[in-house]
C-alpha cells in the first residue's frame, strides 16, 4: 500500500510517496513520469512520519541550507541500472553539476565496459523517481546544455538557480521566446 500527501513549494505543488515508512516518491505538479512506479492507488494520508521529515528537508532546502540526504529513509523502485544511476546522483554536492558523459564514464569504468551510453543513462536520469532530494537537476548535457529535465526546464533552472549555479557557463537550448524569458529570469536576484 501506497501512500500520498500533496506540499507547495517556492517551484511548484510537490506530491510526495511512502510505502508507509519509507519516501518512495517525489514528483513535482505535471512531472514527466509522473508516479509511474506506483501501480496501485496512492491513499492520502498527511500524518506520515516520513513526510513530516521530507516536508522540513525540503523547507530546510528552500531556505537556502543544504541538508544531508541521509536524513531521509528511501527506497528506490527501479531496474538496477536506474538505481546505479541515482546513486551517483546522490553524491553530487549541492551547487555543482555533472554530465551525462561523466556519469556514463564512471559507470563504463565500474563495469570494466569499454562504454556506457550517456542515452541510457539520461534515460534513467529522467525516470528519477525522488526529484529535488535526489539531485537530476543537477545533470548537464555534454556540452554544458541544460537540457532536459521531467520536471520542466523552467524547475530545473530554478533549482539550478536556487543553488547559484553560475549560469554563464552553461548554454540553454531553448528557442524563441521561452528562451528569452528564461535567460530574463537567470539574471534576476535570487529569491530567498
Amino acid at each position: 500500500m501506497y501512500y500520498k500527501t500533496v506540499v507547495s513549494s517556492p517551484i511548484g505543488e510537490i506530491t510526495l510517496c511512502s510505502d508507509g515508512n519509507s519516501l518512495v516518491g517525489l514528483w513535482i505538479g505535471g512531472q514527466k513520469y509522473f508516479a509511474n512506479i506506483i501501480k496501485s492507488e496512492m491513499i492520502n494520508n498527511d500524518e506520515l512520519h516520513i513526510f513530516k521529515l521530507t516536508k522540513e528537508w525540503l523547507n530546510k532546502y528552500f531556505d537556502g541550507k543544504n541538508p544531508d540526504i541521509n536524513e531521509l529513509p528511501m527506497s528506490l523502485i527501479g531496474s538496477e541500472f536506474r538505481q546505479t544511476v541515482w546513486k551517483i546522483l546522490i553524491e553530487i554536492p549541492y551547487g555543482t553539476v555533472i554530465t551525462y558523459g561523466e556519469i556514463a564514464k564512471r559507470i563504463a569504468k565500474e563495469r570494466e565496459v569499454k562504454r556506457m551510453s550517456s542515452q541510457a543513462v539520461g534515460n534513467a536520469v529522467g525516470h528519477n523517481p525522488i526529484s529535488i532530494i535526489i539531485p537530476c537537476h543537477r545533470v548537464i548535457g555534454t556540452n554544458g546544455n541544460l537540457t532536459g529535465y521531467a520536471g520542466g526546464i523552467d524547475k530545473k533552472i530554478k533549482l539550478l538557480k536556487h543553488e547559484e549555479i553560475d549560469f554563464n557557463k552553461y548554454n540553454i537550448k531553448l528557442k524563441g521566446d521561452v528562451k528569452n524569458k528564461i535567460i530574463f529570469n537567470l539574471h534576476q536576484p535570487k529569491e530567498h
